[in-house]
C-alpha cells in the first residue's frame, strides 16, 4: 500500500425481538423516545450491520439512512437483511497519485466509482450496478494509500486501489491515481484519474467511469486529473466530485466551490510553480522563489499531490491523499430531527455520538443550550527517514474525567443557531522522513474544538544530521545515531494537563546493531533504542466505554472506531511509532504502540527490508521510523494518521 499523504479511519446493532417488527434499538432507544418515528406494529427495519463508522441521518421526506465511514481498511459484516432488502449503495475512492519533481506535475486522483441512485459516476461515466448483500454475510473493505510524491527530478508513484468486497464474488475496486510526470522525460502515468504532463510530454489518462485524464501543457507541470472535470491545460488540479452518501451534512471530503462545507472527494494535484489543487483534496504546488515541499492530498480524499518546482530547500512533491468507502442502506422513516449537526452521528447507549474524521462545523439545532462532551486528537508525527526515531502520537485532550492522566477540560455549551456554531478541526498526520539528506519525519497538525486545540505528534529524528525527535502532544523519538541521551518531553496544554508522553533514547553506537527511539504515546512514553531492538512506541489510550459501540469494533487492520490495543479489544487511540531498526537475525523493530504490536494506531518501524510504516487514519497514531538499507524506499519513515474529534451528549 502506498504511503498516505504527509497532511494527511459504526453501526448501531438491531435487537431482533424474533417477530419481525422494528427491533433496532437505535430507534427504541432514542427516535421512539423522542416520539420522532413511526413505529407502529409491523414498521420495517433495515439491515442489521457493521464496520466503519456510523452516520446516521434522515432526508427528505424523512427516510433515515445509515451509512458506514471507511478510512481505513476493515470488514462489513451483515447479520440480517431486514424489511427494506438486500441492496446496497457504496462509494469507492482509492488513494491519489503522487505529484513529479521539477517542472513537475500534479498527481491524479484516485479513480472514484459509486451505485448511488442520483449520483454523478467519476470521469463522467455510467453509475454501477446494483450490489446486493446475504445474511450472513462478510465483504472485506480495502482503502488504498497515496502515492509517494518524487524527491529527486522525475515522476512520483501511483496510488493504490480501494476495494469493496475484496476477495468476494463481486469485488467494486477502484483504481489508484496516476503519479505526475517529472524532469527528464519522466511521463505521467495513468490511473483512475490521470497524472498531469511535465516538459510538453503526455498526460496521463484516466479509468472508464472512474475518472479523467490529467491537464497537458508546454513546458512546467500540469495538474492532475480529477473525477468530475475534463482534461484542460492548466496548472491548476482538476475537480473532483461532492456526495452526500454519507449525509446531506457532507461529513466526509473537503470544501469546494460555492457552500463552505464538505463533501469534495477526488481532486487533482496542482502542477508546479504555484498551481491549486482541485476541490476533492488535490494539493497545492508552491510558487518561485517560495521554499517548502508541495501539499500532499488530503487524507481520505483521494486527493493528488502537488508537483514540485525544485527550488531548494524543498527535497520533495506531494504524496496522494488516502482513499475511502462508504457503504449506505435504508433502516426507517422519521417524522423530526436530531438535536445537532456536524460529522458523522451514532447512537449509543443513550448518547448521541458526534465522529469528525475531517473538518467541519458542530451547530445545535435544538431550541435550548446544549452541554457535550468532547476528545480532541491531534494528528501523529511522521517517523524519522534514515535510522529514524518513531514519530510521536497527537495529543490527546478531552473533557472527560478518567482518560487522560491529567484534569480534564471543561464541559462545552453551545447555544442554538447557526451564529453559535463551532468550528472543528482535524489534524493531518506528520511526513514521515526520507532520505538522502536531512531528514526527520513532520511534525502532526493540531485538532481543534472551538477554542481548544490538541497537540500535534512530534516528529520522529532521522540521521541526517542525527538528531533527536521534536516535541509535541507525544514526544518523536530520536534517530539511532543521535548523541543526545535524553528523552524528549511531551507538550503540555494551555490547561495545563498532559497529552501525552515523553519518547524514548536512541543508542548511539556503530552499525551493525543498533536502534532508534519509540515515539511517545497518550498512554505512555517511548521505549528506548539498544544493541539488539529499536524502541517500541509507546501505548495509547481505550476510549471510554460510552464510545465502545459493540458495532463500531475494528477489525485487527482497522475500519471501526481506533484500533485494537494491548487488551485484545478495539478504541485505542493515539499509540507512538516504532523505532527503525538494523534488522540483523534476532533484532526486532520498534513495534507501534507498545510490545505486540501494532496497537492503537502507532506505526511498526522499518529496518533494511521495510519502510516504517504509517499512522493509522483517524487514529492520531505515530508513524513508525525508517532504516538505512541498500533499497532506498526502506530510508522512508511512516507517515502520521490524522486525528479525530468526538462530541458526546445524552440523547
Amino acid at each position: 500500500m502506498g504511503r498516505i499523504g504527509r497532511r494527511i479511519g459504526k453501526a448501531q446493532t438491531s435487537a431482533n425481538d424474533g417477530t419481525g417488527y422494528f427491533g433496532d434499538s437505535f430507534f427504541q432507544d432514542f427516535f421512539q423516545r423522542q416520539g420522532n418515528i413511526y413505529n407502529a406494529p409491523g414498521a420495517l427495519s433495515g439491515l442489521t450491520a457493521t464496520g466503519g463508522v456510523i452516520s446516521d441521518y434522515n432526508t427528505p421526506p424523512g427516510a433515515v439512512y445509515r451509512a458506514h465511514v471507511f478510512t481505513s481498511s476493515g470488514t462489513f459484516n451483515v447479520t440480517n437483511i431486514g424489511g427494506y432488502g438486500s441492496n446496497v449503495e457504496y462509494l469507492v475512492v482509492a488513494g491519489g497519485g503522487g505529484g513529479g519533481y521539477a517542472s513537475g506535475a500534479g498527481g491524479g486522483a484516485g479513480g472514484y466509482r459509486t451505485n448511488q441512485a442520483g449520483a454523478t459516476q467519476g470521469g463522467g461515466g455510467t453509475l454501477d450496478s446494483a450490489f446486493s448483500v446475504s445474511a450472513p454475510g462478510s465483504y472485506s473493505v480495502i482503502v488504498g494509500g497515496g502515492g509517494n510524491g518524487a524527491i529527486s527530478p522525475g515522476a512520483g508513484s501511483n496510488g493504490t486501489a480501494s476495494v469493496f468486497d475484496n476477495g468476494g464474488p463481486s469485488p467494486r475496486s477502484a483504481t489508484g491515481g496516476g503519479a505526475g510526470g517529472g524532469a527528464n522525460g519522466n511521463n505521467a502515468q495513468p490511473g483512475g484519474s490521470g497524472g498531469g504532463a511535465s516538459d510538453g510530454n503526455t498526460a496521463g489518462s484516466g479509468t472508464a467511469n472512474q475518472g479523467y485524464a490529467g491537464n497537458s501543457q508546454g513546458g512546467y507541470g500540469a495538474g492532475g486529473g480529477g473525477a468530475g472535470t475534463p482534461p484542460g491545460t492548466a496548472r491548476t488540479g482538476n475537480d473532483g466530485l461532492r456526495t452526500t452518501i454519507a449525509g446531506p451534512n457532507y461529513p466526509i471530503g473537503t470544501p469546494g466551490p460555492g457552500p463552505t462545507t464538505g463533501g469534495w472527494l477526488a481532486g487533482g494535484g496542482a502542477g508546479n510553480e504555484g498551481g491549486n489543487g482541485g476541490a476533492g483534496g488535490g494539493g497545492e504546488s508552491q510558487p518561485r522563489p517560495t521554499p517548502g515541499p508541495a501539499a500532499s492530498g488530503t487524507y481520505a480524499t483521494g486527493g493528488g499531490g502537488g508537483g514540485w518546482n525544485s527550488n531548494p530547500p524543498s527535497s520533495f512533491a506531494g504524496n496522494g491523499g488516502s482513499g475511502i468507502v462508504v457503504v449506505r442502506y435504508q433502516i426507517g422513516q422519521l417524522t423530526a430531527a436530531a438535536k445537532a449537526t456536524g460529522g458523522a452521528i451514532s447512537f449509543y447507549g443513550g448518547k448521541t455520538i458526534h465522529t469528525f474524521t475531517s473538518s467541519g462545523f458542530f451547530e445545535n439545532t435544538s431550541d435550548s443550550p446544549l452541554t457535550v462532551d468532547q476528545i480532541i486528537v491531534a494528528g501523529g508525527g511522521g517517523g524519522g527517514g534514515q535510522r529514524g526515531g518513531g514519530g510521536g502520537a497527537g495529543g490527546v485532550r478531552t473533557s472527560i474525567p478518567g482518560l487522560m492522566p491529567a484534569t480534564a477540560d471543561s464541559q462545552t455549551v453551545v447555544s442554538p443557531g447557526a451564529p453559535n456554531k463551532i468550528t472543528v478541526t482535524v489534524g493531518g498526520g506528520g511526513a514521515g522522513g526520507a532520505a538522502p539528506g536531512s531528514n526527520p519525519g513532520v511534525s502532526g497538525s493540531p485538532s481543534v474544538f472551538g477554542p481548544l486545540p490538541a497537540t500535534g505528534g512530534g516528529y520522529g529524528g532521522g540521521d541526517g544530521p542525527a538528531r533527536p525527535g521534536d516535541t509535541g502532544g507525544s514526544a518523536g523519538g530520536a534517530a539511532a545515531w543521535d548523541d543526545s541521551t535524553t528523552a524528549t518531553n511531551s507538550t503540555p496544554n494551555s490547561n495545563p494537563t498532559r497529552q501525552g508522553y515523553p519518547s524514548g533514547s536512541h543508542y548511539g553506537n556503530s552499525p551493525p546493531r543498533y536502534g532508534a527511539a519509540g515515539g511517545g504515546g497518550a498512554g505512555g512514553a517511548g521505549g528506548d533504542g539498544s544493541p539488539s531492538a529499536a524502541g517500541l512506541g509507546g501505548v495509547g489510550v481505550q476510549l471510554p466505554s460510552a464510545f465502545r459501540n459493540p458495532a463500531s469494533a475494528p477489525s485487527p487492520t482497522g475500519g471501526g472506531l481506533g484500533m485494537p490495543g494491548p487488551n485484545g479489544q478495539g478504541y485505542w487511540i493515539a499509540g507512538g511509532g516504532g523505532g527503525g531498526i538494523y534488522n540483523t537475525p534476532g533484532n526486532p523493530n520498534g513495534k507501534g504502540g507498545g510490545s505486540g504490536g501494532p496497537y492503537a494506531g502507532g506505526g511498526n518501524g522499518g529496518d533494511e527490508n521495510t519502510p516504517g510504516s504509517s499512522g493509522t487514519t483517524n487514529t492520531g497514531g505515530g508513524g513508525g521510523g525508517g532504516w538505512n538499507g541498500d533499497n532506498p524506499p526502506t530510508r522512508f519513515g511512516g507517515s502520521g494518521g490524522s486525528g479525530l474529534v468526538l462530541v458526546i451528549y445524552p440523547s
